[in-house]
């Protein structure tokens, strides 16, 4: 009872965080004294952009949700515009049964990023989502080939399956550490070091996401289990898909995964000492991460196990914790 009454004291502390963002943003409607209708509906469409990019992490990414609401000021708001972006690239796929459709969903997507980089009049101006990115474009030194990798690394058929490790960890770079690189590029900070952490935290993250996919994938879609570790166990598609419990080949199989995942996590955190106090905020998705593999451990690597499906409650505590000790 006392646990769940400090989650929801964290809860209370995160969401004091959003109210700050949604605050500042309103202040900027109040301080225009008597702003003409177009200056008005302008900060309007702000404010209205700025709360539907946090929505739309909320309700897609959850633990990412909770990780952006602890970041400072305007990072915050920058923060939740590229992970907002990065949620409507990722639903490119879902609920699309034709390929062809789904790669004119990501043409799209990958054409606005020009346009949010050039100066002319376009669409981006009737897309919220759109709208928040050019702020943040404009407002950062972000580089363009992370936000169109975001795009290219998902321009993948869905019943292509990886074939190695190595393809597996290529993909999770690309996609994940793209967007941990653009999120550091707010903070101002390059460093190799520094990048170094993001790459082996993305692969981490990206390969326990592939992993708890697996149970919602559907049957015409391949799994994210690379092929050579169910041929060097003997395991077929349908078996993952079933996940028995006491499938030793299975488990066998899931083992490996995560344990490829949580190697890169122990790089990532070995490289704490290198890595700015000021930036490390970024890295607080590695306690979900960590987190999801301990249930995943405990629970004999059974994917489908509850433990590893019901939402994390004690993660905002943990967080908040971590943020506290600038630890990740």
């Amino acid at each position: 009872k006392n646990i769940s009454c400090h989650s929801n004291f964290i809860m209370r502390l995160l969401i004091k965080r959003l109210d700050c963002l949604k605050n500042s943003l309103k202040c900027c409607l109040q301080q225009q004294g008597h702003p003409t209708y177009s200056t008005q509906k302008k900060l309007a469409n702000e404010l209205f952009s700025a709360q539907y990019c946090i929505n739309l992490v909320e309700k897609n990414d959850y633990e990412n949700y909770l990780c952006t609401l602890l970041l400072n000021g305007d990072q915050r708001r920058h923060a939740f515009a590229l992970r907002a972006f990065n949620v409507e690239v990722a639903n490119c796929g879902a609920k699309v049964s034709e390929e062809h459709i789904n790669k004119l969903k990501l043409k799209f997507w990958y054409d606005s990023i020009d346009k949010c980089f050039s100066n002319e009049t376009s669409y981006v101006a009737d897309h919220p989502v759109l709208r928040e990115l050019k702020y943040t474009v404009d407002s950062n030194k972000l580089s363009k080939i992370y936000l169109k990798r975001l795009v290219t690394a998902r321009d993948r058929p869905s019943n292509q399956p990886f074939l190695s490790v190595k393809h597996l960890e290529e993909y999770a770079e690309q996609v994940f550490s793209s967007l941990f690189h653009l999120l550091v590029e707010l903070n101002g900070i390059k460093d190799i070091q520094v990048d170094h952490a993001v790459s082996h935290l993305g692969k981490a993250q990206g390969i326990t996401t592939l992993l708890r996919a697996i149970p919602y994938k559907g049957r015409t879609q391949a799994l994210n289990v690379p092929q050579e570790i169910l041929i060097k166990h003997g395991v077929s598609q349908e078996r993952i898909v079933r996940d028995k419990a006491e499938d030793k080949g299975v488990e066998e199989c899931i083992f490996e995964v995560a344990s490829v995942a949580h190697q890169h996590l122990e790089k990532a955190r070995s490289l704490i000492d290198k890595v700015p106090k000021s930036v490390r905020k970024v890295f607080l998705p590695s306690i979900a991460v960590e987190r999801y593999l301990e249930r995943l451990r405990k629970s004999n690597f059974r994917l489908t196990d509850q433990r590893c499906l019901q939402r994390d409650s004690m993660l905002p505590i943990s967080l908040y914790w971590n943020n506290f000790r600038s630890r990740y």
